[in-house]
């Protein structure tokens, strides 16, 4: 019955509610830059398409075939992404990276939301998938500094 009650917790009605709503789910029609994630051991996946403008993110859309966690943390990302530069999407990856891995606390804001995925620390084999957003997010900042300079 434990395990029961820790996978309720686990999807919860707030993780719940944020899959149902992930914001910016068309793709971009001739984005910047482009990445997909896949986490190899559940296989979720999320493509992003990204404008960047002055080093920020000024349009923003995705894909996302996750289960509900990664779904959840992508909605995080989703409402919180638009005028975010680099380095701001770099901290909140290492932050959400440290509270899932290493008891850390969760993101700053505005990334802040992502703390809903604290009972996911138990359940090492979705962390791949709640780091995909933010992941795939800094993948195509990649892309579109580097199309923005050729």
């Amino acid at each position: 019955m434990n395990a029961q009650n820790d996978l309720i917790k686990l999807y919860s009605q707030k993780i719940l509610a944020l899959a149902a709503e992930i914001p910016h789910l068309d793709r971009l029609e001739a984005p910047m830059g482009t990445a997909r994630k896949r986490s190899p051991l559940c296989g979720s996946t999320v493509t992003v398409d990204l404008d960047v403008a002055d080093g920020r993110i000024v349009r923003f859309g995705q894909d996302v075939k996750a289960c509900a966690l990664g779904q959840a943390a992508a909605s995080v990302v989703g409402t919180a992404i638009l005028g975010r530069t680099r380095a701001e999407v770099e901290t909140a990856r290492d932050q959400l990276r440290a509270m899932l891995k290493d008891e850390g606390p969760a993101p700053s804001a505005p990334f802040e939301g992502l703390e809903v995925l604290l009972p996911a620390r138990d359940y090492k084999n979705r962390h791949a998938s709640i780091m995909l957003s933010l992941e795939a997010t800094l993948d195509a900042f990649d892309a579109a500094e580097a199309a923005a300079c050729a």
